[in-house]
């Protein structure tokens, strides 16, 4: 499930020279589900993670695009001055749509929306009540509709996974893509 590569997860390698370790940020301010708040991860370091409750929530896929790309503006990923950078937005709402759209097909629809940036590493997470395990279709079909989210994931993502509480139900369905080019 997940990519081979030669760092931990959560990190792209050695700092380029000149490279800050700080990472730009700000509350949005916008509810109380939802904010920057410092990341718990060890390899996330200066790390900032906006957290949007989506349970009994409806159009919860515009929504959590709209959370993801208000956040993307707040870290200066957006608006983009090259199409690189463009891309690795555009690709960053995009894995925001298939985990929840994936979510909502499969697990009962999604509780929670984290996503957090560092200064290498986007790290977006949904959480959602279902037992089943995601995985990319095998083999996968591209002319047929449908099935496509986790291949679409696992193609754009340096890595994903599933994280499982022990003794609770549901999962979080995390995934991480790499900063873009300064």
């Amino acid at each position: 499930m997940s990519t081979t590569r030669p760092y931990p997860p959560g990190d792209r390698g050695p700092e380029p020279a000149g490279a800050s370790g700080a990472s730009e940020g700000g509350a949005s301010g916008n509810g109380p589900s939802e904010g920057d708040v410092p990341a718990s991860s060890a390899t996330a370091v200066d790390q900032q993670v906006r957290r949007l409750s989506l349970e009994g929530q409806s159009g919860v896929v515009p929504l959590a695009r709209d959370f993801a790309r208000q956040a993307l503006y707040a870290w200066g990923w957006l608006p983009a001055a090259s199409a690189d950078r463009r891309a690795a937005a555009e690709d960053v709402l995009l894995v925001v749509s298939e985990l929840v759209t994936n979510a909502c097909l499969h697990a009962e629809g999604p509780d929670e929306l984290r996503i957090g940036c560092g200064n290498k590493v986007i790290r977006v997470e949904v959480s959602d009540r279902g037992a089943g395990q995601p995985a990319p279709r095998t083999p996968h079909r591209s002319g047929r509709p449908g099935g496509h989210g986790m291949f679409i994931v696992q193609r754009l993502c340096l890595d994903w996974g599933v994280a499982r509480t022990p003794g609770a139900t549901g999962k979080t369905v995390w995934a991480e893509l790499g900063a873009p080019p300064a």
